[in-house]
């Protein structure tokens, strides 16, 4: 091992918190203005209710989740209706990043904004799309 590398712990929940804000206030202002209120929370897995929803096979089968009523279909707000909130996974997303060559940061960043794509309505198909027109 070279002497230049120093082994430290993994980011914990508040550093891929602070990714995540700090991708999304890098974001352009009137973008950020459409989104709304919308909340960011970073759990370390999603829980079971999500696992067997989705059928996901693992709990590292998700990097991130939107939970909420897409823009498109919000109409009066029901009484008691949450706020829309993003999901990240640290454990799924270091277990992502461990395994490719890009930055934790592009890592967050692309899971936030695919989230936000599903705030705005669009699906996995949509979205995937658009990234192959962009490349």
């Amino acid at each position: 091992m070279k002497d230049d590398v120093r082994l430290s712990r993994a980011p914990d929940l508040e550093a891929i918190e602070a990714l995540a804000v700090a991708a999304y206030r890098d974001l352009p202002e009137d973008f950020r203005a459409l989104c709304g209120d919308i909340r960011f929370i970073v759990a370390d897995f999603p829980g079971e209710d999500v696992i067997g929803e989705m059928k996901l096979a693992s709990e590292f089968d998700i990097l991130g989740l939107f939970e909420g009523m897409p823009i498109g279909e919000m109409g009066v707000p029901a009484t008691g209706a949450m706020t829309n909130r993003i999901l990240l996974y640290r454990r799924p997303i270091l277990d992502y990043w461990a395994e490719h060559d890009e930055t934790l940061e592009a890592i967050v960043k692309h899971v936030l904004i695919h989230e936000i794509g599903h705030h705005f309505g669009l699906s996995d198909d949509d979205m995937y799309g658009l990234e192959r027109e962009a490349d």
